[in-house]
């Protein structure tokens, strides 16, 4: 017995309807970026640090913090001198 006899579909596919390849092809795109695997690509391509992983991950956890303080103060106005950060 071969092993192809009995293809077995993985990763993501997208169907063509109506040979409509254009729309298919935009699924296509959004299952590949809500899945992050271009992102995961870009991240591969090089090699990086530790260091510089470490670095990088601190940062946007920094940005986050500092967005998550922008939106509280949005949701609640408070004078100048209150400011959190």
């Amino acid at each position: 017995m071969r092993h192809n006899d009995k293809f077995e579909k993985r990763g993501l596919s997208v169907e063509v309807r109506n040979g409509d390849v254009a729309f298919a092809l935009r699924k296509f795109k959004k299952k590949i970026a809500e899945d992050g695997i271009l992102q995961e690509l870009r991240q591969r391509e090089f090699y990086e640090k530790p260091t510089t992983k470490r670095a990088k991950a601190k940062k946007a956890g920094i940005a986050r913090w500092k967005k998550k303080l922008a939106t509280m103060n949005e949701a609640t106005p408070t004078s100048s001198k209150n400011r959190l950060y």
